[in-house]
């Protein structure tokens, strides 16, 4: 089946969503107009006619077509699957029959069959994903991913089951952030379901982790999510532990690690979380006497040197580098020594692209860290460290 002419936004060329009209006659899905008159045009795509500056308060709802589209939906959904998705059963599976077995879970082998024919549907045809949205297989999809641990026996087909059904929801969801369908993902503010989110985030595999972040983004920017989950989310310890914990591993495969790391390292920059670093650095005074206060460098570390925006949000973070010069030196413990690495690989990243920083730095008595911790009993890469930041500091 394909879908009408009628039926697809002439931006996005995709099935309507949100239909609206311009004064022009035209119609165009929300999302796509409002974001091309945000980018400055005031003509309309198809016609070029001029629309003036009040072209966002003109949009008209298009509620005739948005019931069309709805009944062809209902009309599509009891068609048959393509051989493609149905794969190599007798009878090819109706949408339904594939929603039914996902409910029932009769085992694991036929839920994994299921989804693999959900994911190829959801791929190869837009009207297929267009119809599994309307019948709600994004919520019957999350429960799937977010669930209670399985018994030791069952784990290797539970863990195929929780990524299968992740890259189906992602596959299936909006990305209008006005989508209704999105208030699915408030499944979240259970309980159980968060700490399956966390335990995902600690555990999975790095194409699970980098899905799992793309989920934080859209609860962060959905407006059924981002009151009152996008809140609930960020203020959980847990959530954050989790991740930052792929900036954090040091015996992680770089090349495996790299795919879920970027998404993290970016969704922490963004979410503040050089903020919340830096005031539980601040806290604390003396890296030895919170144990977390040693995670906490490393994670700014990370933040410092893996991307450009995240040297930004350290440098411009109020009392940031005062706080990293303050933990570059510390009595000899269990923890100084990295504590005083991470410290100043943070500092060397942002003094080196900052002036401020580098002002502040010494300002701070970074200089005077530096040679006590040069005379201490520190690793070899802590004092490699500290003189490489000398360097930059005495050639600035």
């Amino acid at each position: 089946m394909s879908i009408p002419h009628l039926f697809r936004c002439p931006i996005s060329l995709d099935i309507f969503t949100d239909p609206v009209t311009l004064r022009t006659g035209q119609t165009y899905d929300r999302q796509c107009i409002e974001r091309w008159l945000a980018d400055g045009h005031r003509t309309c795509p198809v016609t070029m006619q001029p629309l003036g500056d009040a072209a966002l308060d003109d949009l008209v709802p298009n509620r005739t077509l948005r019931h069309l589209i709805d009944r062809w939906l209902s009309a599509a959904t009891d068609h048959r699957l393509p051989l493609s998705a149905a794969g190599d059963d007798d009878e090819e599976p109706s949408l339904a029959a594939l929603k039914r077995c996902l409910l029932l879970q009769p085992d694991a082998a036929k839920v994994i069959s299921t989804l693999k024919k959900v994911l190829a549907l959801a791929s190869e045809s837009d009207v297929g994903r267009a119809c599994m949205l309307q019948l709600g297989f994004l919520r019957v999809l999350l429960p799937l991913v977010f669930h209670a641990p399985a018994r030791a026996e069952c784990r290797s087909d539970q863990a195929e089951v929780e990524e299968l059904a992740l890259r189906c929801a992602l596959s299936l969801m909006p990305t209008n952030p006005v989508a209704p369908e999105l208030d699915c993902l408030n499944v979240l503010k259970r309980e159980p379901c968060l700490a399956s989110f966390v335990r995902l985030l600690e555990r999975g595999s790095a194409s699970a982790r980098a899905g799992l972040c793309r989920v934080l983004e859209t609860v962060a920017t959905a407006d059924a999510t981002r009151d009152d989950l996008a809140l609930l989310v960020a203020a959980s310890p847990r959530v954050w532990d989790a991740l930052l914990m792929p900036l954090l591993s040091s015996d992680a495969d770089p090349e495996h690690e790299a795919e879920a790391a970027a998404p993290a390292r970016g969704s922490a920059v963004s979410h503040g979380a050089v903020g919340a670093l830096v005031r539980h650095l601040s806290k604390a005074r003396k890296a030895t006497e919170d144990g977390a206060a040693a995670s906490a460098l490393a994670a700014v570390e990370s933040l410092a040197a893996g991307s450009e925006a995240g040297r930004r949000a350290v440098a411009g973070a109020p009392g940031a580098t005062r706080t990293l010069v303050r933990h570059v030196f510390r009595m000899a413990s269990s923890s100084s020594d990295a504590c005083s690495e991470n410290a100043v690989a943070a500092l060397l990243a942002v003094c080196g692209e900052s002036r401020a920083a580098r002002s502040e730095a010494v300002g701070a008595g970074v200089v005077t860290q530096l040679l006590l911790l040069l005379q201490s009993q520190c690793g070899a890469r802590a004092k490699a460290k500290a003189r490489a930041l000398l360097k930059l500091l005495k050639s600035k």
